[in-house]
């Protein structure tokens, strides 16, 4: 569903941003107030989330087995975390992602002078925060059940299932791993 309403949200934007005069200094402007707001606004959305999380410090302990890169030689490894801990690390990501979007909204439009990415990008900006699974549980209040419970499942290629493994038997099989390393 994300995918594709990411798909439609582009489409749609890019056929509304033909129609729009960027050659008018009065609309470019309000195009990077625009823009810049909604940065802030995701940007102030993120560390709100992170003080959330610090203050709610869930310590329950979250296991699961994350399968390596397709065609790599790694094992699958085990992560042992907090709720905390993990909620806290997908923050992160997602305020790594934001600010380099904003880094390279900036080269784009700065160095390269396109116009048209600033206000798609305000649009899909507005639409990943509220697509966030950390923000949809700590701002908007939803359960962390289904499509939310952790760890989070990124789709696959093709819709395929994720690469985390939460069931008792991967799990038991990645202790006993790191079990048989620690006594080597």
């Amino acid at each position: 569903m994300s995918a594709f309403s990411n798909i439609a949200i582009s489409l749609g934007a890019m056929q509304l941003a033909k129609k729009i005069p960027f050659e008018d200094p009065q609309i470019l402007l309000f195009l990077r107030i625009g823009y810049v707001l909604a940065q802030l606004v995701i940007l102030y959305a993120y560390y709100h989330v992170s003080n959330v999380i610090k203050q709610k410090n869930d310590q329950t302990v979250l296991k699961y087995v994350e399968q390596p890169a397709p065609f790599s030689q790694e094992e699958p490894k085990l992560v042992v975390t907090t709720v905390r801990d993990y909620d806290l690390l997908e923050t992160s990501k997602l305020l790594r992602g934001a600010y380099m979007g904003i880094g390279t909204m900036a080269i784009f439009h700065i160095y390269l002078h396109y116009n048209q990415p600033l206000f798609i990008q305000t649009l899909m900006g507005l639409k990943n925060l509220y697509s966030a699974k950390p923000v949809s549980i700590h701002l908007l209040g939803k359960a962390a059940e289904g499509e939310l419970k952790r760890p989070f499942q990124s789709p696959g290629m093709f819709g395929a299932a994720g690469n985390l493994q939460t069931d008792a038997a991967a799990i038991a099989e990645a202790e006993k791993r790191v079990g048989s390393k620690k006594d080597d």
